[in-house]
């Protein structure tokens, strides 16, 4: 017989992981943080009774916004202390190996995520403020809540947090429009995690187009058209039967998802939408573009 407790914390990592996981990422940068992160949380939830708690959603949000703040201010501190030690022997260090710059531009021109590497220079409490109120929707009395500081600090905090953001991507980056996007790929996410396929259906137009870059030596396929065929795909290759961990980032100034695996990353889809609803999805496999990202992803982790 199954115990009741057990049911409703499956139950719970079933529902809310994908959100908290996406959450952490967007905070931390670092798939391996973010998914080390919300483990400790679902690792505390086990220790209380599911039960007693009223918003279980909301109880994860603020456990794992705290934990990625107190990463976020033990990884600053540290990069400060490092950073005199590592430019006084970057002079003899080799120079990174570096292919074709025409490949380099390439790559750089197809995949821009220019919003992760800014994310990195923001403090900690700009970064937490910005990511939990302008990205994920929450009140600035709801956060001030979860991170500790009074509304009227949130507001400061979230204002410097888009000037800078806006110094280095451009004013119109988060716009309104810019966060229902981000709107997109949550739902987007939660369709796949849960293995739903009349969410995607609800959230794909009828008309839809898809495609997937395979790199070079791949081999060409064709598009696909048609939520319906388009959906059954994405559970195929997108869905809660790969064990695959899905995250938000935009890409290329669209709404997009990186895929993980094993804490590797092994897909990209860049989501197109109007007014809600997707209607173009480009997934990119192609080895050299997901290598190129990854490396993205880690230097953004390091600071550089």
């Amino acid at each position: 017989m199954t115990d009741p407790h057990d049911q409703e914390f499956r139950d719970a990592w079933l529902e809310h992981r994908a959100y908290v996981v996406d959450l952490a990422f967007r905070m931390l940068g670092n798939i391996q943080d973010a998914e080390d992160v919300v483990q400790d949380a679902f690792g505390r939830l086990l220790t209380n009774d599911v039960d007693s708690i009223d918003d279980v959603r909301g109880w994860l949000v603020v456990v794992v916004s705290r934990l990625c703040l107190d990463q976020l201010r033990s990884a600053r501190v540290r990069h400060a202390s490092n950073t005199a030690s590592v430019d006084d022997h970057s002079d003899g260090m080799p120079a990174p190996a570096i292919s074709d710059p025409a490949d380099r531009v390439t790559l750089d021109d197809s995949i821009r995520m220019a919003l992760l590497v800014v994310l990195q220079q923001l403090t900690p409490a700009e970064r937490a403020v910005f990511v939990l109120h302008d990205l994920f929707q929450f009140s600035f009395d709801a956060v001030g809540e979860i991170v500790g500081r009074s509304t009227a600090a949130c507001r400061q905090l979230a204002s410097r947090a888009r000037k800078r953001i806006e110094a280095e991507t451009g004013p119109d980056r988060f716009q309104p429009d810019a966060r229902d996007q981000h709107r997109v790929a949550q739902r987007f996410i939660a369709a796949c995690a849960g293995g739903d396929l009349s969410a995607l259906l609800e959230l794909l137009d009828p008309d839809a187009v898809g495609d997937v870059d395979l790199g070079i030596g791949g081999r060409a396929g064709r598009a696909l058209h048609g939520h319906l065929v388009i959906g059954r795909n994405l559970l195929k290759f997108w869905g809660p039967a790969r064990g695959r961990t899905l995250v938000s980032q935009p890409v290329n100034g669209y709404p997009g998802v990186l895929a993980f695996q094993d804490r590797q990353l092994v897909g990209i889809l860049q989501l197109k939408a109007r007014d809600g609803i997707i209607h173009d999805l480009h997934a990119i496999a192609d080895p050299a573009k997901l290598a190129f990202v990854s490396l993205q992803l880690t230097s953004a982790d390091r600071g550089d």
